[in-house]
């Protein structure tokens, strides 16, 4: 029986601690084993603009490459980090309108992004 890992936590850490994570999501259905989904990229607010986010971004990729994967794909509240995921190379493949609810209340739009790993 081969052991296959469904998620990936990447963790960024300076010298006061955690101050970024991703989740790698590699367990796809049975017609998607090339795929993989970028989940909860987090930074914390003391640590952004240091680069942290496109380190975890590359890092997801890396291990996503090693796994074997091909394509990944992610979803964001429209506005939040969608310059740091054209900056990076990603797609938007499109804005779904009151996807999401805000943690205040309220809706939100929701960005698609898709990029192909070479």
């Amino acid at each position: 029986m081969t052991s296959r890992a469904a998620r990936a936590l990447l963790v960024a850490e300076d010298e006061t601690g955690i101050v970024g994570t991703v989740q790698l999501v590699l367990d796809q259905p049975e017609n998607q084993p090339h795929r993989a989904d970028i989940s909860k990229m987090l930074v914390h607010r003391s640590a952004r603009r240091r680069g942290i986010g496109a380190a975890l971004m590359r890092a997801a990729e890396d291990e996503a490459r090693r796994s074997g994967k091909s394509l990944l794909v992610l979803d964001t509240a429209s506005g939040d980090a969608e310059r740091l995921y054209a900056r990076l190379g990603w797609t938007l493949a499109g804005i779904i309108p009151d996807y999401a609810l805000w943690p205040r209340g309220g809706l939100c739009s929701t960005s698609v992004y898709y990029r192909k790993l070479a």
